[in-house]
């Protein structure tokens, strides 16, 4: 387990502060509250507000952590050069959890008794979430994760949990099913990790295109270590109109190889999540079989030609290039699809806090985040939220947002679908509001 402390410059004055939150007002990074929600005065305090950051450096997840770092010290930097939260400079406390749910709990444990974070941020893979979630409870330590899993929305976890800058998995499958249903057939084989965000898509999926009019004809569960894929491909019924997959993992290029050797040129229509290719450049070899094929993506990985300034910006900003590759190594490819989640999350953060007049001198100031974090109910899209804009749900503590489909052509990732935010909405029955604090 590794440690690394990014300590911000030094110098952070009245005036540099004002001037920031002036500069973040205006640009859009500040997001709605509900009505009635006290604003507090300003902390009295230069001492840093210190985040601990649940790094997947090693393990299944690594290829996301080392991008989840970078967006990580790109956010707080433009945080710090803004005059930081409320006026102090944000240090950023790194651990690794090996994408280890056991060590997972170990690294939030750290967090709280040696490294003294304010908060636990950061963490993806869903399993590793469900495995630290209960330690940050007991320790009433907010956590903060960017994950897709259901966990959070679901009502599982607990009151010091939040999933404010990335949608959950089944807001994402009940938005583009119609689509999916409506283009590409109704007759679905699903292919998936078999734990917990595999168990979410077969799940939610499942139900989403059913009320849609299609089936799921076989669910095909593949553990998180399989390094070949072959033998699991038979199984795929002949009458598939639309082979739906979502791996992830160090074997996921091996994956698509193999499901290219098995079909050769005639196959069914493919809907993957991008999961399944994050990090891996589309002029791989072998990988010409996805021609055609669509995926999801949280945030499209090639810049398109109704790019936004706010893109524009934020690609600027985290050193990512037109084509999702980093700007020091073409052959670098990020985790795009995913990894703005850090970089809106960490600017709600800053909003709950801010709102909250935090301290972090007393318990009452971690309750009184996690109850700011709570009257959030949108975030507009801009420098903070380069994604797109949101809605924000303070009894689930989940957000809501866009979806984009993107299809393979000529070696990239065009969007030819985005879906709108009521697309994902559903009936919320979780309610973290009335736990206790």
């Amino acid at each position: 387990m590794t440690t690394r402390i990014i300590t911000p410059a030094r110098g952070l004055t009245r005036r540099s502060t004002l001037i920031g939150m002036g500069a973040a007002a205006g640009a859009g990074l500040v997001a709605g509250a509900a009505p009635g929600f006290v604003r507090y005065s300003q902390a009295q305090t230069s001492a840093p507000i210190r985040i601990g950051l649940q790094l997947h450096r090693t393990g299944i997840g690594a290829s996301y952590g080392r991008w989840y770092d970078r967006v990580t010290a790109a956010a707080v930097k433009r945080i710090n050069e803004e005059g930081g939260i409320n006026g102090r400079p944000v240090e950023i406390v790194v651990e690794d959890d090996g994408t280890d749910p056991r060590r997972g709990a170990e690294v939030v444990e750290k967090f709280a008794t040696q490294h003294k974070v304010d908060v636990t941020y950061g963490t993806l893979f869903s399993h590793v979430v469900t495995g630290s979630a209960p330690r940050a409870g007991e320790l009433k330590m907010p956590y903060v994760v960017v994950s897709e899993g259901y966990h959070v929305a679901s009502g599982a976890l607990n009151r010091y949990c939040f999933q404010p800058g990335i949608t959950d998995v089944r807001s994402q499958v009940m938005s583009m099913a119609p689509w999916i249903a409506g283009t590409l057939g109704k007759k679905v084989t699903m292919i998936f990790p078999d734990y917990a965000f595999g168990h979410d898509h077969r799940d939610y999926f499942s139900e989403a295109i059913k009320a849609q009019g299609g089936e799921v004809l076989a669910l095909i569960a593949i553990p998180p270590t399989e390094s070949s894929f072959t033998r699991y491909f038979p199984q795929i019924p002949a009458e598939t109109e639309v082979l739906y997959h979502v791996m992830v993992g160090p074997a996921v290029l091996t994956f698509v190889q193999e499901l290219g050797q098995f079909y050769g040129a005639n196959r069914p229509q493919i809907f993957g999540f991008i999961d399944s290719l994050e990090a891996v450049d589309l002029v791989t070899p072998q990988l010409e079989f996805l021609e055609g094929t669509y995926f999801w993506e949280g945030m499209p990985r090639y810049a398109q030609k109704d790019q936004t300034e706010h893109d524009k910006f934020y690609r600027a900003a985290i050193g990512v290039d037109d084509n999702g590759a980093s700007t020091a190594d073409p052959k670098d490819i990020s985790t795009y699809a995913h990894m703005f989640g850090c970089w809106e999350t960490l600017f709600v953060i800053k909003q709950a806090m801010e709102l909250s007049g935090y301290s972090g001198q007393t318990a009452k100031d971690k309750q009184g985040f996690v109850e700011a974090m709570e009257s959030l109910t949108r975030f507009d899209e801009g420098r903070a939220h380069p994604q797109g804009d949101k809605l924000f749900n303070g009894r689930n503590h989940q957000c809501y947002g866009h979806q984009y489909i993107s299809k393979v052509v000529d070696g990239r990732l065009d969007v030819v679908h985005r879906t709108a935010i009521e697309d994902g909405l559903y009936e919320v029955t979780a309610d973290y509001t009335t736990m206790p604090l």
